[in-house]
């Protein structure tokens, strides 16, 4: 679990082709890694396999490589790196499990006083997760949702995210790893399973505030 409050950057300096996955080697300022711990990498839980004073080498499965841009960032891209949450700490963000559901593409940048106005397009299958003044990771990265309009949405960067950040690169067209809220995630679920019988919930939600008796 972590919050989307990115602990610091490293570079993507290597990706080896393991079966239908890869093995990526990060450079990072990181100290005191364990073997087996586990680091979001731009919004993705990757397992430590090895470590040194450099960075840290990670696999990267079929399925996360389908559903994030790690099997395809360029070599030497800048990638957001936090360690997992531990008991105790500081909730800043939101949290974030670091499943990653899709990628969602930049449609633009404007630019507001200091801050930035980035649009984005999600895959269409997301969109319904997101609502104004909730939040979204980015590229690991917990923001708030400005706006909602059609498909799209919107986030405000201000200077200390890009400077903390891999997102001071962003322009149209480039792709970060989306995860949509939690709550969210179970509230859209449980509202799928129950609209299939809504006869049923209506008169569970009677009988609970005492309308009728079962």
């Amino acid at each position: 679990m972590f919050t989307g409050l990115v602990e610091t950057t490293g570079e993507l300096c290597a990706r080896e082709r393991r079966g239908p996955g890869f093995r990526l080697r990060v450079t990072c300022s990181l100290g005191g890694l364990a073997l087996g711990e586990s680091i979001a990498v731009s919004g993705a839980c990757l397992t430590v396999i090895a470590h040194d004073d450099t960075g840290f080498d990670a696999d990267v499965s079929l399925e996360t490589a389908a559903k994030t841009t790690l099997g395809r960032l360029p070599i030497g891209t800048r990638v957001n790196l936090e360690r997992s949450l531990q008991v105790g700490d500081r909730l800043g963000g939101h949290l974030v499990t670091g499943h990653v559901d899709g990628v969602a593409r930049v449609r633009s940048v404007e630019t507001i006083g200091d801050a930035w106005r980035v649009t984005l397009e999600p895959p269409h299958e997301l969109s319904r997760f997101v609502a104004p003044k909730g939040s979204v990771s980015l590229d690991g990265t917990s923001l708030t949702v400005n706006g909602v309009s059609g498909d799209g949405f919107d986030v405000m960067l201000i200077p200390h995210t890009r400077q903390v950040t891999n997102l001071s690169r962003l322009a149209p067209g480039v792709e970060l790893n989306m995860e949509v809220d939690l709550v969210a995630r179970y509230v859209l679920r449980y509202l799928d399973v129950q609209s299939a019988s809504p006869d049923a919930r209506l008169r569970e939600t009677l009988e609970r505030s005492g309308f009728i008796r079962s």
